[in-house]
């Protein structure tokens, strides 16, 4: 295949909540499949963390677990942010207003030597702070280098540092004779004269600390000798005293009048938060930074327009209820399963690919023999593995004659035995030391809709009576609690005997009794869970009836 478009962004495929074996690995197969014969990137994810049984498949074919996916709500790194450079403290209030003109901008963030945001200028606080350029000791209040007086004024350091900054005094334009400047000079003052030899001796004799000659630029070195002698700078401008005066506050650093109270947003900012905060105040422009709070760009109310959408593809699932978080911001491509037709609605037309098969890594390994790709070792292990987990070993009432003909043949690609990969699965899978009853409810829940009414779904196959009776006594007192932090009406529980194909369905919720009772044609007694000899089939059997009941009610 060619290069890959870098300029796209990466396709996710992913399987649904609480995954399981075929959904981690179904997502992991056709991600690679995709990678192969498409020009894009594409990269699997889960949506929550991976059981014992699917840790083992991956850990036994050398796979390692793809990332984890919990929300794909569209966040403020999905917006085209604009990257404004960041600039020093010490910038002028003049050469950030050149800045802000030249880029056509109206906001600066300030960055320190880390990249870390310290603060921004904006245009309004530049000409508030060109309006107060009346006080006369605003240099001193802001701490302003000699440097930035010496390019604010275009001028030339001809005595003292760069590095001095100016902290106290105020500024005088000395265009009297020298008596006059004496009721006006204090020690540490700036002064602002002309090309007038007693005017300069005497700044410096009344020990200013900076003395800016104008319109000239040479000055006397009897005057340089005296001003190095007395610890005074000297600046020579080009421009007149008028000019200077007018010029010389613009020199102070943007760090003084500077935002530090700012309003920015993470990269993972939902989009909508963002959203209601903009609406809220007037800032043309909102800076973005990292994790560590390391700078990123600005966006602005017009950026919202950009938003780019997560993009998806489904597989082994097509319910809302299973669905990563956000799914509704993301633009879903592709859905690849084998379930029901659920209630999940796309904003336009999809590839979806819905099988009557028992797994979804039996279309997987369709779209493969398809495509004509060849399937490597590892992969073949991990989809033969999904196959024998969601049929039970070909036990399943979903099995079917394409689920057995697909594992067979990648067992013998993986080079591995059926039977026995299927019991050192499942009995990494049935392991439940060390696990609390959530843990074990989730390892493979699902929650249905039918109408009004929300129920949620677990199952366990076990080959073990040991682990069949620990995980009843872990559930049976654990379920209720579930209604409440699950915002389900009832939720029942599977615990599946592979060897004899039966289930003991665990349950909780006002109705559940009566909706088990009506689905299976059976008594329930609520002191103990409801014997169903061969239903082993979450999705084909259990499923299906319970639905059919809430319907019919």
């Amino acid at each position: 295949m060619g290069r890959k478009n870098k300029l796209q962004r990466t396709v996710n495929v992913i399987g649904h909540k609480n995954p399981d074996t075929d959904s981690i690995c179904s997502a992991i197969a056709y991600a690679h499949l995709k990678n192969i014969t498409t020009d894009r990137e594409y990269e699997p994810r889960r949506a929550g963390e991976i059981n014992q049984e699917t840790a083992f498949v991956l850990n036994k074919f050398d796979m390692k677990p793809p990332r984890i996916c919990l929300d794909v709500h569209a966040k403020v790194r999905d917006i085209d942010i604009r990257y404004i450079d960041g600039v020093d403290g010490q910038m002028t209030l003049r050469r950030a207003w050149e800045t802000m003109r030249d880029q056509d901008i109206t906001t600066l963030p300030i960055t320190n030597s880390d990249n870390k945001l310290e603060g921004l200028i904006t245009l309004k606080r530049l000409a508030m702070a060109n309006m107060d350029s009346l006080d006369p000791h605003a240099v001193a209040n802001a701490k302003t280098s000699v440097s930035n007086i010496v390019e604010t004024l275009n001028g030339t350091l001809v005595t003292g540092s760069t590095d001095m900054r100016i902290d106290h005094g105020k500024i005088v334009i000395a265009a009297g004779s020298p008596e006059a400047m004496e009721n006006m000079v204090d020690p540490g003052d700036i002064v602002l004269v002309a090309n007038r030899y007693e005017a300069q001796l005497c700044a410096i004799e009344l020990e200013a600390a900076c003395l800016v000659v104008c319109m000239t630029p040479n000055i006397a070195k009897t005057i340089i000798k005296i001003a190095k002698e007395h610890n005074c700078t000297v600046i020579s401008t080009p421009y007149d005293t008028y000019a200077a005066s007018c010029l010389i506050n613009q020199s102070i650093p943007i760090c003084h009048p500077m935002a530090r109270s700012m309003i920015m947003f993470q990269l993972s900012t939902p989009v909508e938060e963002a959203r209601k905060i903009m609406g809220q105040v007037r800032h043309n422009y909102f800076p973005v930074v990292d994790k560590a709070g390391i700078y990123q760009g600005v966006i602005s109310r017009r950026n919202l327009l950009n938003l780019q959408r997560k993009q998806l593809i489904l597989v082994d699932h097509n319910e809302k209820t299973q669905c990563v978080d956000g799914f509704e911001d993301a633009e879903i491509l592709e859905i690849i399963d084998h379930h029901r037709i659920g209630n999940l609605e796309t904003n336009g037309p999809v590839y979806f690919r819905n099988q009557p098969v028992g797994c979804t890594a039996t279309i997987v390994f369709q779209m493969y023999q398809e495509y004509n790709v060849e399937i490597e070792p590892n992969i073949a292990g991990i989809l033969c593995s999904a196959i024998l987990s969601d049929t039970l070993i070909f036990r399943s009432p979903t099995c079917t004659p394409q689920d057995e003909y697909a594992a067979r043949q990648l067992a013998s690609i993986a080079g591995v035995e059926v039977e026995a990969l299927a019991t050192e699965m499942f009995e990494a899978g049935e392991n439940l030391e060390g696990k609390t009853a959530e843990q074990l409810l989730l390892q493979d829940y699902k929650i249905f809709v039918s109408g009004k009414t929300r129920f949620g779904v677990g199952q366990g196959s076990y080959v073990s009576e040991k682990n069949r009776e620990a995980a009843k006594n872990m559930l049976s007192g654990y379920l209720e609690s579930v209604l409440e932090h699950e915002d389900v009406d009832m939720v029942f529980y599977l615990v599946t005997n592979i060897l004899d194909q039966s289930s003991e369905v665990l349950f909780a919720g006002k109705d559940a009794p009566e909706v088990l009772s009506r689905s299976f044609n059976r008594d329930v007694d609520t002191s103990k869970p409801l014997e169903l000899p061969g239903l082993v089939s979450r999705k084909k059997q259990f499923i299906p009836a319970i639905i059919n009941t809430l319907q019919n009610l």
